[in-house]
């Protein structure tokens, strides 16, 4: 006799998959909230931030909020809390860009990673 099964089996998870997809988010967002501590006057940083006008404690700021939510989505249970934060961060970026500095060209970047990160958020969430 054939089995009535009413609860669907749950999708099959590839925890490997799982580490590389949330270690690359990891690596990215910990480079590139390092590299927004530069002193250095040429940096890109240093410019983006003083054409935003908030002085230099926002663009330390944001370091640590990249680098704080890189290190969260690590940690399989803060995760979740990690992507939804730097997808905050890219949020406002793609808004900063396109009203504050003036060039919505430059935030298809940050929308993109915005994008990348509501996906894997999803995903994630729905586990």
């Amino acid at each position: 006799m054939a089995e009535l099964k009413l609860l669907t089996d749950s999708e099959p998870r590839n925890p490997m998959g799982d580490w590389v997809v949330r270690g690359g988010v990891a690596v990215f967002f910990v480079i590139f909230g390092m590299e927004k501590f530069s002193s250095d006057p040429g940096s890109h940083w240093v410019k983006l931030f003083e054409q935003i006008g908030a002085g230099v404690w926002f663009r330390y700021f944001t370091g640590v909020v990249e680098v704080l939510g890189g290190l969260l989505v690590l940690i399989p249970r803060t995760a979740l809390a990690g992507l939804a934060l730097l997808a905050c961060t890219m949020a406002g970026a793609v808004i900063i860009l396109a009203f504050v500095v003036g060039e919505p060209g430059d935030s298809v970047f940050p929308g993109i990673f915005l994008i990348a990160l509501t996906a894997i958020g999803l995903i994630r969430w729905k586990r």
